[in-house]
């Protein structure tokens, strides 16, 4: 077990708690989100304009409370990640690694990119409601940010599952899920360019890629929860 100062142990396992609660509302949020939207008809990646200029005239309102929870998610999803980082920085530093730094980047970094998908989104219900169509340019914009995110999921995943695995954190399966859920997104993050022009079974990539990264998500926040010490693996030197 990795030692720390007494005084400090309880101030840490309390943090530790707290975003592994902010991990568990950050998965709920998203989810509630996607809940709201999808089966309200929100257009697939490389949907036809008329199919976009629809749904934003119809279903403005529901675009605009789909997206009051975002702001609320990334703050929680980058509570989640400064938890993560503290518990796992003392075992990473004792192994010269920076696993867990990797993954935090991931998350700020997806925040911001899902920051503007949310924008251009608001945007295009915003001019529905005064009648301008959606502009063909900014729902392809929307479309390329959406799967490219992709990348920055991969990252984090990538980032706090070997963290996780070398410090001892999480359980073996747990950590090959979320390369796996890494790799799906990844590669459809690369694939972008044929994910947005040719509907078919490339899209599935990403969607099943971030259903993974959900259940990584919530079985990462259980693990905060818990009063589980942090240690060192053989593999780590």
């Amino acid at each position: 077990m990795l030692r720390t100062q007494s005084g400090t142990a309880p101030a840490s396992a309390n943090f530790a708690r707290v975003s592994g609660l902010a991990a568990l509302g950050f998965a709920f949020l998203i989810v509630a989100g996607n809940v709201v939207l999808v089966p309200a008809g929100l257009p697939r990646t490389g949907a036809g304009i008329g199919e976009v200029d629809e749904f934003f005239r119809t279903h403005g309102d529901l675009v605009g409370i789909g997206s009051a929870v975002t702001p609320v998610a990334w703050v929680l999803a980058t509570l989640f990640g400064a938890g993560a980082v503290r518990v796992l920085w003392r075992s990473e530093r004792d192994r010269g690694e920076a696993w867990a730094l990797l993954g935090f980047a991931g998350l700020l970094l997806q925040n911001a990119v899902f920051a503007g998908v949310v924008a251009i989104r608001l945007a295009l219900a915003s001019t529905a409601a005064d009648g301008v169509g959606a502009a063909t340019s900014l729902w392809a914009l929307h479309d390329a940010l959406f799967t490219l995110n992709g990348t920055f999921l991969a990252v984090a995943l990538a980032g706090l599952s070997l963290a996780g695995l070398r410090a001892g954190l999480i359980r073996p399966w747990h950590g090959r899920w979320g390369l796996v859920s890494a790799a799906l997104l990844s590669g459809s993050a690369v694939l972008t360019p044929l994910v947005i022009d040719h509907a078919g079974p490339l899209g599935l990539l990403g969607l099943v890629g971030w259903l993974m990264w959900v259940v990584w998500l919530v079985v990462y926040g259980v693990v905060l929860m818990r009063p589980l010490p942090v240690r060192p693996s053989p593999a780590g030197g």
